[in-house]
């Protein structure tokens, strides 16, 4: 760990706090993360949905957390002496979620670990230029998509500002409405971290663009740069009845922000067929793969 980032006393197991970016943020620098989650504002947003908790194993940083079903897990320790760390982790019996492929080759490899790939995990990893452009054959039906809703709308594109706030609000509670009594908990919980997310744009370090349509915003986008070369997008919501819009949102979130990176990261699909169909869709260079372990006793 850098000398410069003093890791404070926290106390055993406590819940994630705002005030902890200041002490998170230096340290995913120092990392280049691959994988969605391990951003500040990843885990803030969702600390409720998982449960996240920081705590120190020895002088290692470790966030715990939840499921979907309330299995506990361990995300990789951040900084330290990460290998003490996940021995006194795994000997408690908790599971490690959301290894990447370098963490497991680093490790991972004792004899006593089952490690599995965890596929409904795996982040899905694109080209922003292509996202961008849309170019080719093989982005003919998303480019078609996009003029389909430029030749029939009038629209403008803004980056997003607190002046957007209350019509990106409208526009979710308007998403919620469409997809009724859903029982889905992590499209419940996504949409609480999406209105914090607005709200706290600014303090989490979040850029979006919105779509606005006669003056009313009818889509958004928001994200973050995760390491030197790849940004992610966090959120992105669109209104159901426009054709277009949400090929549109994408692709403009792709053109005006992080302009620097070579890629973007539009997270994982849950398992869910209709989303992993769309991401598919898109064409990822690249599916990060993440992997879950645990100790055979």
């Amino acid at each position: 760990m850098n000398s410069t980032t003093p890791i404070p006393s926290y106390p055993a197991n406590r819940p994630l706090e705002l005030a902890d970016k200041a002490f998170l943020d230096p340290i995913f620098t120092q990392m280049q993360p691959s994988v969605s989650e391990l951003t500040f504002a990843g885990l803030f947003l969702f600390r409720n949905a998982h449960d996240y908790r920081l705590t120190l194993v020895g002088d290692a940083p470790v966030v715990l957390g939840k499921g979907y079903a309330g299995d506990a897990y361990f995300l990789p320790p951040l900084a330290g002496d990460i290998a003490a760390a996940l021995e006194v982790l795994f000997g408690s019996g908790l599971v490690l979620y959301g290894a990447d492929q370098p963490f497991v080759n680093s490790y991972l490899v004792a004899a006593d670990l089952q490690v599995t790939e965890d596929r409904d995990a795996f982040d899905y990893l694109y080209l922003r230029g292509e996202l961008a452009e849309l170019p080719g054959n093989r982005f003919h039906k998303k480019k078609n998509r996009v003029n389909y809703f430029t030749s029939r709308h009038d629209y403008e594109v803004d980056i997003f500002q607190p002046m957007h706030l209350d019509g990106a609000l409208g526009l979710l509670a308007e998403w919620q409405r469409v997809r009724g009594n859903d029982d889905n908990r992590s499209a419940v919980h996504e949409a609480s971290a999406t209105a914090e997310g607005l709200q706290l744009a600014a303090l989490l370090g979040l850029e979006g663009v919105t779509v606005l349509v006669g003056g009313a915003v009818a889509a958004f986008a928001l994200g973050e740069r995760l390491n030197r070369e790849t940004s992610v997008c966090h959120f992105e919501k669109a209104d159901p009845f426009m054709e277009g819009i949400s090929q549109l949102v994408d692709q403009q979130f792709s053109s005006r922000l992080f302009t620097d990176c070579t890629y973007i990261n539009r997270e994982q699909d849950l398992g869910e067929p209709g989303l992993r169909a769309a991401k598919l869709s898109y064409h990822p260079v690249e599916l990060v793969r993440k992997f879950r372990a645990r100790r055979i006793l």
